[in-house]
């Protein structure tokens, strides 16, 4: 009797401590300003949840953290308060690139070691920047972004102002991985995030069986992209860039076909000999091009030539150069215009009327992008294809991975 009086409240203990380790999660969401207009949330209790049972049914991943450098640090042991909910938002009327977060940190003076262990740059009143990657440090909070525009406002708003909205988690997430929601005023659209073994889906529709008569028809294809959008598409898209190049380009429709292709591209240089005589000298290295054909259909092809002309996008020998892949030509017709490269010219593939685009992952691709890092390259490589589809009000996104002996949770 003694042993069950015992095991009974050890058991309700044990219960008790697991519901708030692993189920409980504080969902208001305290560091997102009123202004912005997309935001993102990663649910850290499933992701750990995920990728330790990941772990587990793949024992041959137990040894690789071992090799990993101790000297860099972990990020448990970076400091960082990990919230239930990580917080990522853009805010209205800046750059499409332009993303933050900002995190409560458990010891500032543990962050600062971390992000010099990291290789960020001291750039003074406790800011550190690594390539694109910015933090700025207050007290027990961190504003970290893709850029530092608008740090001083989010520290005025979200650190310094204790009056402030706070939002809830489940206007946003609905127990998915994470999820990515446009804001408009009152109206909120959210799109579920999915990371699966060999691919990564973001979606706001269940069934996105409603795509696979697209998907079967463009996999008989081999081309690098293949894309077609109708009039919304086009806006939705081009808005992110340019808000008006939709209104202005009157296109009811685009398709457009592209592959790559290697070339030997020969630069010229010249020297000087003992003699001081100018000596030419050839050297010819490989460049990966596309070839391309782009259908713009239009509602009143003037004004879209008129547009491009405007904008300085045609030259004197009708070449479209907003492209910067040169040679090619650009030919208005009773229907739009069509831009196509002028060299090894490529056939558009046939119109499916819907909305798709589709990037199938190349060799030339990642080979050429010579700017990127070693793990940075070995993603990419790893991609098999992108692929968006729409049909009326259903989106899906899906990062298609090669299939590997690991999920990409241990992959990547």
């Amino acid at each position: 009797m003694k042993k069950k009086k015992i095991i009974v409240p050890l058991f309700l203990l044990l219960a008790v401590g697991v519901y708030f380790l692993v189920f409980h999660k504080n969902k208001r969401l305290k560091y997102i300003p009123d202004n912005a207009d997309a935001v993102v949330l990663i649910d850290t209790k499933k992701l750990t949840g995920q990728y330790l049972f990941s772990l587990v049914t793949h024992p041959s991943k137990w040894s690789g953290s071992k090799t990993k450098s101790k000297s860099s640090g972990s990020l448990k042991d970076s400091g960082i308060r990990i919230p239930d909910f990580l917080q990522m938002f853009h805010i209205k009327d800046t750059g499409f690139s332009q993303w933050y977060t900002v995190l409560e940190l458990k010891d500032s003076h543990q962050f600062i070691t971390y992000l010099r262990k990291q290789n960020f740059v001291d750039k003074g009143n406790n800011r550190f920047q690594k390539e694109q990657l910015f933090f700025m440090i207050e007290g027990n909070y961190c504003v970290a972004g893709t850029s530092d525009h608008a740090f001083e406002t989010l520290q005025k708003k979200l650190l310094q102002n204790s009056v402030h909205r706070v939002w809830d988690a489940d206007q946003f997430i609905h127990n998915t991985l994470g999820s990515i929601s446009f804001i408009s005023g009152q109206k909120i659209q959210n799109f579920s995030i999915e990371l699966n073994d060999d691919e990564i889906e973001i979606k706001n529709n269940s069934n996105p069986g409603i795509f696979n008569g697209i998907a079967s028809k463009l996999q008989k294809g081999n081309q690098f992209l293949e894309m077609e959008l109708d009039k919304e598409n086009i806006r939705n898209i081009t808005r992110f860039f340019n808000k008006s190049i939709a209104d202005s380009l009157r296109a009811n429709s685009l398709k457009a076909t592209a592959n790559l292709r290697q070339i030997n591209d020969t630069i010229v240089t010249y020297e000087y000999d003992d003699n001081f005589n100018e000596v030419e000298k050839k050297t010819v290295q490989k460049i990966t091009q596309p070839s391309y054909m782009i259908d713009i259909q239009s509602d009143d092809p003037e004004k879209t030539w008129q547009y491009f002309l405007s904008e300085k996008w045609i030259n004197n020998e009708n070449q479209f150069t907003a492209i910067p892949f040169q040679p090619n030509t650009i030919i208005q017709n009773n229907k739009g215009v069509t831009i196509e490269s002028i060299k090894n010219t490529i056939a558009m593939s046939p119109r499916l009327n819907e909305n798709y685009i589709l990037i199938r992952n190349n060799a030339l691709l990642y080979s050429s992008l010579k700017t990127l890092s070693i793990n940075e390259k070995r993603i990419i490589s790893d991609i098999d294809y992108v692929w968006y589809g729409n049909q009326s009000d259903h989106y899906w996104v899906k990062i298609k991975a090669k299939k590997g002996e690991l999920p990409l949770i241990l992959r990547w």
